[in-house]
């Protein structure tokens, strides 16, 4: 019997397609057949790269040698898996103990190499959760994200950073336990003002005693693993009891509490006592793209749900979509006991031994189909029709406006990849260039890239030089690209470049281009119009005069969204230059100081500044400073290296 399809593969359809093969199919069949007499047949991971050494597909076989055999039948391939058949210039191998040790490591590979034939889950940010920590003998109360680490019970994980703030906001409130961090609740002398609103109970400064902390801790655990009503009604009782006895202000901070516990409550709208860990996960398809909508249900509350859109080709099957989207969206997850599922995954008894392996317990995946978990299923393809049908209707008025913006600007077709730069700095200080990416999808963040402009420009930035900034941010990005990708088969190169500034930026980086010998690129200046007001802005294009469009075009206003997402984005990354630049202290340049020499420079002197006026003999006077190091702090100050 044949085996089944790997992640992202179209299964067997069975039609002759011979008649519209791809024009090198055979050469890279040919290629794979010879590769076949030293396959062995054992389970691996196997690897289709091009000629240029880019990875084409990963796949994971329970069998080497019969899985690759199977592509050197063109009538049992899709025309996709032909295509990329007909690229394949080499073959890499992993052979591995067993399937589901090769099922693990596809997952992983697949999500570090993003090859372009293998369904790809791109939207794979870590979800965040909540910590209590016990790594302290006074826990901390925290938001994580990553992988776990710290020592601690981990909840979670949640839909959004911002539910799991106001959860910790709530717990705070409910449970009065710190949120500082470890350094900041060593440093403190006297309570801060998490205290003075009843956030805290100050274990920082002895306010409270380690065995009443760590009932705190034990409540704020208990609550969060599902003993909620419990907590709630103890709380209610010191509530009446404090107000019998006609303690009012008591009364009124254990009512504080239970409202803080019902904030939290309120935010949950599934309730299944029944099914205290479970992940509900539903598929949504239209033609190549699917939408994956997840509900994360802990100690029988909704954590909240979010969606994953994936592009497949359009004869890919339900199960296999489903299939590939769990093997990496697991990779590095603890998968909970329960995985309630829409459509039955291909290869679900596999993967259920993989994650289960990985959870180091059992793991269940199940497709309901009918009671109270069924119309949890239900209710999520629900959720996930709704958002595609949302998502495709902003990729339908993506394509438009790309459509609209190759006709202003005379392009031959809709640009699939758009980068905007633009420059930040104060007087040429902190200087940076910024590149955000936008295509059809909208903003690429995860192509964002920021360029710190160095040392050999400064003369240029410290006069505040855009144009020198400009040429030698454009020249490293596409200096960068020759190097790495000079055929252009990645779909990094754009095809339109949008510039924040006039016609002498335009020049700027049309010199640069034509020095590196790259003219099949649209370039394309933005400046602001008479009175800078947005509506009029100027586009600037060489060999052609300036214009404008009409303000309320909606090319004009697509094109102020990339410039001031650009903005944002260059701005945001010098920003955070310059604040890191004035957090450092001048004495962390000083050759050899640590910590505790650093330290004891600053508690005798009060600043960086007077240390660094300081004469040899105040130097010496300093605990813990040797004379030979304090010559060496001397020298270092006033031979102006610093």
């Amino acid at each position: 019997m044949r085996e089944s399809a790997s992640q992202g593969e179209l299964p067997d359809n069975g039609a002759d397609q011979t008649a519209n093969l791809p024009p090198d199919i055979w050469r890279g069949i040919d290629y794979l057949k010879s590769e076949l007499k030293t396959l062995s047949s054992d389970p691996g991971v196997y690897r289709m790269l091009n000629g240029v050494g880019e990875v084409l597909y990963v796949g994971k076989a329970r069998n080497l040698v019969r899985r690759v055999g199977s592509y050197t039948q063109p009538n049992r391939l899709s025309n996709r898996i032909m295509r990329m058949v007909s690229e394949t210039e080499k073959l890499e191998v992993i052979v591995t103990k067993s399937e589901i040790e090769a099922l693990l490591l596809e997952s992983n590979l697949i999500k570090k190499m993003k090859p372009r034939y293998n369904i790809l889950l791109r939207d794979d940010k870590s979800l965040p959760q909540i910590l209590l920590t016990a790594d302290h003998e006074f826990g901390q109360l925290t938001k994580h994200r990553g992988r776990k680490t710290r020592n601690g019970e981990y909840f979670g994980p949640f839909a959004s950073a911002g539910s799991v703030n106001r959860t910790v906001a709530d717990l705070a409130r409910a449970f009065m336990l710190r949120t500082c961090s470890d350094s900041v609740f060593a440093s403190r002398t006297r309570p801060c003002l998490q205290y003075q609103i009843k956030r805290c109970t100050a274990p920082c400064v002895g306010y409270v005693t380690k065995e009443d902390y760590a009932k705190q801790m034990g409540q704020a655990h208990h609550f969060l693993s599902g003993g909620s009503a419990e907590i709630q009604r103890e709380y209610a009782a010191r509530m009446h009891s404090a107000a019998e006895k006609l303690e009012f202000e008591t009364a009124a901070i254990w009512r504080n509490r239970i409202r803080a516990l019902t904030g939290i409550q309120a935010n949950q709208d599934i309730n299944l006592p029944n099914l205290p860990d479970a992940d509900i996960v539903a598929l949504a398809r239209s033609g190549d793209r699917s939408c994956i909508q997840i509900f994360f249900i802990r100690s029988g509350s909704n954590y909240g749900n979010r969606s994953y859109f994936l592009t497949h080709n359009q004869d890919s099957a339900a199960d296999e979509v489903l299939g590939a989207f769990l093997g990496q969206f697991y990779e590095d997850k603890e998968p909970p006991p329960h995985i309630l599922v829409s459509d039955e995954p291909t290869e679900r008894a596999l993967l259920e031994d993989a994650l289960s392996e990985q959870a180091r317990r059992v793991v269940h995946i199940s497709c309901p189909q009918r009671g109270a978990r069924k119309k949890l299923t239900t209710m999520a393809s629900h959720n996930a029709e709704e958002a595609l049908a949302r998502n495709m209707a902003n990729a339908a008025s993506q394509k438009r406006l790309l459509a609209e913006l190759a006709e202003a600007f005379d392009l031959e077709e809709p640009p699939q990849r758009i980068e905007v730069y633009d420059n930040s700095h104060i007087q040429g200080r902190h200087a940076v260039g910024g590149m955000i990416v936008a295509g059809p999808e909208g903003f690429n963040k995860a192509a964002y890239r920021r360029f710190n402009i160095r040392d050999e420009g400064r003369h240029a930035t410290e006069q505040g030089d855009d144009f020198a900034m400009m040429r030698q941010v454009i020249s490293r990005r596409f200096e960068r690209a020759l190097k790495e990708d000079p055929d252009r088969l990645s779909g990094t190169w754009p095809d339109l470049m949008l510039i924040d500034g006039g016609k002498g930026q335009l020049s700027a980086v049309s010199g640069v281009m034509d020095d590196l010998g790259i003219n099949d690129i649209a370039v394309v200046a933005i400046s602001k119009g008479p009175d800078r007001n947005a509506g009029r802005e100027q586009f600037h294009i060489l060999g052609r005069s300036s214009f404008t469009l009409p303000p309320q075009s909606s090319a004009m206003h697509f094109l102020q969204r990339l410039r001031d997402e650009s903005h944002r984005y260059a701005i945001g990354t010098h920003r955070a230059k310059r604040q890191k630049s004035e957090l450092t202290s001048p004495l962390d340049a000083v050759p050899g100081i640590g910590p505790k020499r650093k330290r004891a420079l600053l508690a005798h002197f009060g600043s960086a500044r007077a240390v660094s006026a300081a004469g040899l003999t105040d130097l010496e006077a300093v605990e813990g400073i040797s004379k030979k190091f304090a010559q060496q702090i001397h020298d270092w100050f006033y031979s102006g290296q610093s």
